[in-house]
């Protein structure tokens, strides 16, 4: 499942799976930074120039340092399929996502700015690379449907009736199912897109992993790596 403050939700019903919470919120921070710089260096051009080559120079400054974010998110989550050997990942998309989204004017403009689609990209390329099948599927009603109470999750367009939901979100990031458990909205969303592309799949997992879901920044990752490499050699 991908998102703005969970960039990736990463979810399985291998017996043992953890969910992973792929950090979104670096990426908020470097929208902001830039739309903030660049509001304001366009606000001193004369007449009507809208760039610059301090704006030039700043987007492909944010353009690269967002990338590399992606790069290591990527590789993050492709490393994290290996690991627990998994053959493949289904990824939740909406083709009307970035034209449609209703999520109030600040959220909708940080999900604009990620660029989702290059992060697919990347998945798709890695994955390739060690031997790992993608799967994108339509997603439409796998944040409101209930993965614990097993509710059945139409495809928008094609209802017969207006879909009926057994849980709910309660708080901004967290879902409630009927039977009263609370988990990560995030997380009963990438199960649910799971559950929409294989309906017949066996759970083999223990349900009780789903509410305590693990989050990580990957650069915070990679510092890490780094710096135990470093420990190695000296």
């Amino acid at each position: 499942d991908l998102g703005v403050n969970n960039l990736a939700t990463l979810t399985s019903n291998q017996l043992g799976f953890v969910p992973l919470l792929i950090n979104g919120r670096p990426l908020k921070s470097m929208n902001y930074f830039y739309n903030k710089h660049r509001s304001r260096i366009q606000s001193k051009l004369r007449g009507n120039c809208s760039t610059s080559s301090r704006i030039k120079s700043l987007t492909r400054k944010r353009n690269q340092k967002v990338d590399n974010y992606l790069h290591h998110a990527s590789k993050l989550v492709v490393e994290t399929l290996v690991a627990h050997r998994i053959g493949r990942l289904v990824i939740g998309l909406n083709p009307l996502w970035k034209q449609a989204v209703a999520l109030g004017k600040v959220n909708n403009q940080h999900f604009v700015s990620i660029p989702h689609k290059r992060f697919v990209h990347l998945l798709a390329y890695k994955c390739q690379l060690a031997g790992i099948s993608v799967l994108p599927i339509e997603e439409s009603y796998t944040s409101v449907a209930s993965f614990i109470d097993g509710d059945a999750i139409p495809t928008i367009g094609m209802e017969q009736d207006a879909p009926i939901f057994s849980g709910k979100r309660i708080y901004r990031g967290l879902y409630r199912s009927n039977s009263g458990v609370t988990l990560n909205a995030d997380v009963n969303a990438s199960l649910n897109i799971l559950v929409k592309a294989f309906p017949d799949a066996k759970w083999i997992g223990d349900k009780s992993c789903v509410v305590q879901p693990r989050r990580i920044s990957p650069l915070k990752v990679r510092m890490k790596e780094q710096a135990a490499m470093l420990a190695e050699a000296l």
